[in-house]
């Protein structure tokens, strides 16, 4: 029998894997006897840690969201830095993280957005609950900085929060059907517009 240590590291070793197939290839494309193999776990102890291939998609998207709001976190509580710089540099790490030719799990939510919001309610709702959090993330980063002067918005900070992430949404998006970063250098422009900063 397995002790809880142990429990817990066949259940993050089979998350971890997921993550990174998924990443690559989608959500409804990868079949479970993939991850699997990969992961060197047999069929039935995936069902000892998850009750379906959709809670398990749940469980990766959650965890993905977890560890991306940390790092926000970490980006937006870096104190030596002004507020403007923390929200430029974190959508500099949003085009290191999103680089069009090895995401390395870290380009989730668009590799699986449009896969799976019809075919999921579950995984739709960790979707929305997810980028919900790091649109308050960023709301409250632009207001502190509307406030301190250094940001001239023409919205309150939620709309110009909402604006930002689709836009570098939709960024992301074309990233990968383009195969090259253009669409982050037009992102970037229209951010610091919506700041109300000088262009690069």
């Amino acid at each position: 029998m397995k002790n809880k240590n142990e429990a817990v590291n066949v259940r993050e070793n089979i998350l971890t894997v997921g993550r990174d197939i998924i990443s690559q290839k989608g959500f409804s494309a990868v079949g479970l006897n993939e991850i699997l193999k990969a992961a060197n776990v047999p069929k039935g102890s995936f069902y000892h840690y998850f009750e379906s291939k959709d809670f398990f998609g749940k469980e990766v998207l959650d965890d993905y969201f977890e560890e991306y709001l940390a790092e926000m976190d970490m980006i937006f509580n870096q104190n030596e830095l002004s507020i403007v710089d923390r929200l430029m540099k974190f959508f500099e790490r949003w085009q290191e993280r999103q680089a069009f030719l090895e995401c390395q799990g870290k380009c989730l939510v668009v590799k699986v957005a449009a896969d799976v919001s019809d075919l999921s309610e579950a995984m739709r709702q960790s979707l929305q609950i997810g980028t919900s959090e790091i649109i308050k993330r960023l709301s409250a980063a632009i207001e502190a900085a509307s406030e301190d002067g250094s940001l001239k918005i023409s919205s309150d900070s939620t709309t110009t929060a909402e604006s930002a992430f689709h836009l570098w949404l939709g960024a992301s998006v074309m990233v990968k059907i383009i195969k090259n970063t253009k669409p982050f250098e037009l992102a970037m422009n229209t951010t610091r517009q919506l700041f109300g900063l000088q262009p690069n």
